[in-house]
């Protein structure tokens, strides 16, 4: 399951923002509370920090264009992968090994 990352509102009336830039790339590894993106509104420049830890993914918010507030503007990994990998390779029978080339 993925933990998406919305546009929020960032003023009582905001209907919309823009997104400046991305602070991360897709496919890169982000902590929970780390700075995302900078969304414009009407009145200011603001970061969007990361709501979970994991791989930021399905990035669908593009840089210049006008989205509507609790538009869905990327997701991550609810959990991080390299825990889960571990979890996996933990669980295999005995005398059975898994090698990951990354």
């Amino acid at each position: 399951m993925a933990t998406q990352v919305i546009l929020p509102a960032l003023g009582i009336a905001q209907e919309t923002g823009i997104i400046v830039r991305w602070l991360k790339e897709e496919g890169e590894e982000v902590a929970k509370g780390e700075p995302l993106a900078e969304i414009e509104t009407d009145k200011a420049i603001v970061e969007i920090e990361a709501p979970a830890t994991g791989i930021l993914a399905n990035v669908a918010g593009r840089v210049g264009v006008e989205i509507p507030v609790g538009q869905v503007i990327a997701s991550r990994p609810l959990e991080n992968y390299r825990s889960r990998i571990l979890q996996l390779m933990g669980d295999l029978p005995r005398g059975i090994s898994l090698r990951i080339d990354t």
